[in-house]
């Protein structure tokens, strides 16, 4: 059995380089469509009443639908290893009646009852939210998120705001 080898002489260094080069942007482009289709895919599976709508500009994009009384936004600000995918769902605007208890209401569900994601504050709303980069970011991870987001949120905002709505 003869296997062949290129010969070390006849192969132009320069054209290697410029070939890998090419195959990391490939690549690059190949990431960023496959994370767009792999949320659009989640999303529309989740989305019953048909709501989603995408935006996208120089910070990457946003898409937000409707699950059951929630609304859920996704974001990918990119497709390199630093840039971030975030998944939220607003549950409680605040001021609430008696904030203490509801803090201490939501650390004690962080401990035991959020998976992946967490209860947040973001813009005077308590929020269900997860995060991470995009490095490694698997099409299972990116259903999780966002099934797990959009869950939580919806199983609790109605009892959120029953117990704890406007001050």
């Amino acid at each position: 059995m003869t296997s062949q080898q290129p010969n070390p002489e006849t192969v132009s260094t320069e054209s290697l380089s410029t070939a890998d080069i090419v195959t990391d942007e490939l690549i690059e482009d190949v990431t960023t469509v496959n994370h767009v289709e792999i949320i659009e895919t989640v999303i529309s599976s989740l989305d019953q009443e048909d709501t989603a709508m995408v935006s996208q500009n120089e910070e990457g994009h946003l898409w937000k639908f409707k699950y059951g009384s929630v609304e859920v936004f996704v974001q990918l600000t990119g497709s390199t290893d630093d840039d971030t995918f975030t998944v939220w769902a607003a549950v409680l605007p605040l001021p609430a009646k008696n904030e203490p208890q509801l803090m201490r209401k939501l650390l004690e569900m962080n401990w035991s009852d959020t998976f992946e994601s967490c209860f947040a504050i973001v813009d005077n709303q308590v929020v269900v939210s997860s995060s991470r980069t995009v490095a490694e970011l698997s099409p299972g991870e990116i259903s999780r998120f966002i099934t797990v987001v959009a869950t939580i949120a919806d199983d609790n905002d109605d009892a959120l705001q029953a117990e704890f709505g406007a001050a």
